[in-house]
């Protein structure tokens, strides 16, 4: 059947290109990045909002079942990963949806940005909006209309996750502004984002139901309380209806036993009641099974259409809703509101307009390619190039986003070298090839992960590459070997040996499988123990990873710095040589914490083995730890980690030379409980969540010799006696990164929202303040509070 769907896809003309105009990022060198204009602003223009759903609706009642039918069904055509057909009469042009969260996954001539991950380890919120605005230039100028992405789910549970480095931070404080601040960036470019996967999407084993020995099992089911799922894996969620998301997408996994696309719970009265979602919720691909009751359920739109592609099956949807309207298992009135609900957004950002970009031609073959079906002897076009110069910013959020660990005897930035080693598998060119397979490679520098949040890379910077460049420049000699196993079993041919030795290790991970190991792959650690061999107190590791990797090797002596320079998109090798050679400051910190060993995280895979793993009922993921996962763990039990969250060096340092000032911005005592709010639109749930309660500020100074950027964090603990059992000792709740000169001191402030200082009341089903003295503490990690004040509310 395979080749027959071929000959299917392949009838259908590829969409004549039109030219577009791609804007162009705000004029910057190679090492420095404009700040992007405030992303604060009010992500949805709520007049215009209503505007576009009234001529929605208008629109909607000119449609008949089975056109409306047809809007909500997606339609393989191959021109875009997922799909929905025109409807002329109406004026609607489709929708053409891409993959993914960090680049157009089913393009060529496009950019491989930077991970979510190494996003959130730059803790800069301007870059967060810029890399949103870039990668929206970048869809819109190959036509399409809705980017799956960013991603907060999975959120990291735990840090086996297979697709954790998707998303942002294991902190929802952290996913939340990344998600605010992508989220407008792609949109203020004219395209819909996609905020993925609804909720607990934690693993990758058994995300789906699978054929197990001829048995068919359900995805494993999340079980969540109603606690842990508003004040941890919902809480992002709500930050990306309040800057106004267009669209959802639900999981493959089941929540409390019942699959998250047929969820009404989560879907109907968690995000478009509570939550106040005015968009869309789509299937994740194929992750739809239950047809009508997903729409009853509050699914709007079922991707991709078919019940599979091998077969092209009809969908459980289309010609299907029309029969259930018959029948009265489904309304005309929740089938028109899917439809409105998915024109609104469509008309809100001028997607109806003529001048929108056509589809690129070069998508239906690479939509082919991506499931192995391209022919020999199909068309394939060159794209539209649409990188502007998009590689500028890739590279400074590449830098951004490594954190420097450890810098003994200020060994970084480097000196001047004229013999310099680089050695382990993630220093050359993917040797492979450019589009990243989803089992990964053993040789070549990994800059994104794999599976649908991946990108097909035009070019990739390696770091021997940009090493041996800037080595050129300066008449150094660059000796490498990039063969893990050759180098765990020694450095022969090393001479004469290095002034200061670079090694570059590497952490696959991808979509459809968690993790096994937090070890570096390929031998790693025997690599870094071969090298400081030869180069005793001069070693320096440098990671490409996932997220957190277990380090046996951070307190060797003759190991002397350490780099998490995470996955920094195709400009690599410029980012961390700018980092190296201290061009860069480095300012990351990290989004998640690094252990001493593995089992300190606490939290793992749920996996059945044997008779039991056929068994749909035993494949239950009960997060009973609540909300102690990564720091909130740590903190809890009392583990030392090896590096906290919100850890990082720099080659400067920093200081906060005053105490706490606080204000509150509301009467001398406040209700425990929000005012109902009377509003057409309470995007995030109840407004007055959202409005400031306290602002409090203090000072900071770089007590350095060099300029830097310094990253303040603020942490609130509740009283833990007038709070319910299973409270964190404290949760971040602010951060600003605060560049600064030589001896430059500023002033630093953070508002906190009533919504920041409250717990979720499982009785009430409301957000309360509680009674007390909440803590404020200030500082530049989750261990490294050195200042603290306390405010009361009520």
């Amino acid at each position: 059947m395979l080749w027959s769907v071929v000959g299917a896809l392949c009838a259908v003309p590829f969409a004549a290109a039109s030219a577009h105009s791609v804007k162009h990022l705000h004029g910057r060198s190679s090492a420095s990045v404009q700040s992007s204009p405030d992303p604060s602003v009010p992500g949805l223009d709520e007049a215009k909002w209503l505007q576009s759903r009234a001529e929605a609706q208008k629109l909607v009642a000119q449609l008949n079942a089975m056109e409306k039918a047809a809007m909500v069904t997606g339609s393989l055509t191959g021109l875009c990963i997922e799909y929905i057909a025109p409807v002329q009469k109406i004026g609607f042009g489709g929708l053409c949806i891409q993959d993914g969260p960090a680049a157009i996954r089913v393009a060529d001539l496009a950019s491989v940005f930077p991970a979510g991950v190494t996003v959130a380890a730059t803790w800069d919120k301007d870059l967060m909006y810029e890399r949103g605005a870039a990668m929206g230039d970048e869809f819109k100028g190959k036509g399409a209309h809705v980017a799956l992405g960013p991603v907060a789910g999975p959120l990291g549970r735990t840090p086996y996750g297979g697709r954790n480095w998707e998303g942002f931070s294991p902190d929802p404080y952290l996913t939340g502004v990344g998600m605010d601040r992508t989220i407008r960036g792609i949109q203020n470019a004219g395209v819909q984002a996609n905020a993925k996967h609804l909720i607990g999407n934690e693993q990758e084993t058994q995300r789906k139901p699978a054929t197990i020995n001829g048995k068919t099992v359900a995805a494993v089911s999340a079980n969540i309380d109603d606690r842990t799922v508003h004040e941890l894996y919902l809480w992002p969620f709500a930050d990306a209806v309040h800057a106004g998301v267009a669209s959802v997408t639900c999981a493959y996994n089941r929540v409390n036993s019942t699959s998250a696309c047929e969820n009404k719970h989560i879907m109907t009265n968690l995000l478009k009641e509570e939550l106040g979602f005015q968009g869309w919720v789509v299937s994740d691909f194929f992750a739809s099974f239950g047809g009508i009751d997903a729409a009853n359920a509050g699914l709007d739109m079922n991707q991709p259409g078919p019940i599979s592609i091998a077969e092209m099956t009809d969908s459980l949807w289309g010609a299907n809703l029309v029969t259930a309207i018959s029948n009265g298992s489904l309304t005309e009135t929740r089938l028109d509101d899917m439809v409105t609900r998915i024109l609104t957004p469509y008309l809100y950002l001028g997607q109806d307009s003529k001048d929108f970009p056509s589809i690129d031609q070069s998508g239906q073959p690479l939509f082919l390619e991506n499931f192995n079906l391209l022919k020999p002897g199909t068309p394939t076009p060159v794209g539209r190039d649409v990188r502007g110069n998009h590689s500028a910013l890739i590279r400074t959020i590449g830098a951004a986003g490594t954190v420097l660990l450890k810098n003994t005897n200020n060994t970084l930035p480097l000196k001047a070298s004229s013999n310099i080693g680089v050695f382990g598998n993630s220093a050359p060119d993917v040797s492979s090839g450019l589009y990243y397979p989803d089992f990964g490679f053993e040789i070549g520098t990994v800059v994104i992960g794999g599976g649908s949040g991946s990108g097909r890379n035009v070019a990739i910077v390696s770091p021997l590459d940009a090493i041996r460049d800037r080595a050129r420049s300066t008449g150094s000699t660059v000796q490498y070997i990039t063969n893990n196993t050759a180098l765990a079993s020694g450095l022969p041919n090393v001479y004469p040996f290095p002034d200061i030795c670079l090694v570059f290790l590497s952490g696959w991970a991808n979509e459809g499988q968690d993790r096994v190991s937090l070890e570096t792959d390929y031998n790693g650690t025997a690599v870094v123990e071969s090298v400081t061999k030869i180069c005793p107190k001069k070693t320096v590791v440098i990671t490409h990873s996932a997220g957190p990797n277990t380090m046996s090797w951070a307190t060797n002596e003759d190991v002397v710095a350490i780099l998490a320079a995470h996955y920094p998109g195709e400009q690599s090798g410029n980012s961390i040589v700018d980092v190296l050679y201290g061009d860069i400051n480095p300012s990351g910190k990290l989004p998640y914490t690094i252990a001493k060993k593995e089992a300190d995280y606490g939290t793992t895979i749920k996996k059945v083995t044997g008779a039991l793993a056929e068994d749909s009922s035993a494949w239950q993921s009960d997060f009973t730890e609540g909300q102690y996962i990564d720091y909130r763990h740590f903190d809890a039990k009392d583990i030392a980690p090896l590096y906290e969250f919100g850890y990082g060096l720099s080659y400067t340092t920093f200081e906060l030379t005053s105490s706490i000032s606080t204000s509150k911005t509301v009467p001398a005592s406040v209700s425990p409980y929000p005012a109902v709010a009377n509003t057409s639109l309470a995007l995030g749930g109840n407004p007055n969540l959202w409005k400031t309660l306290v602002t409090a500020s203090s000072s900071v100074k770089n007590t350095g010799s060099v300029s830097g950027s310094a990253v303040v964090q603020l942490y609130v603990s509740l009283p833990q006696d007038n709070v319910p059992s299973g409270t964190p000792i404290r949760v971040l709740r602010g951060f600003d990164k605060v560049p600064l000169e030589a001896g430059e001191e500023k002033t630093v402030s953070f508002s906190l929202s009533r919504r920041d200082l409250s717990f979720w009341d499982v009785s009430a089903q409301d957000w309360k303040i509680p009674s007390g003295d909440i803590e404020l503490s200030l500082g530049f990690s989750s261990r490294d509070l050195p200042i603290k004040s306390r405010v009361s509310l009520l």
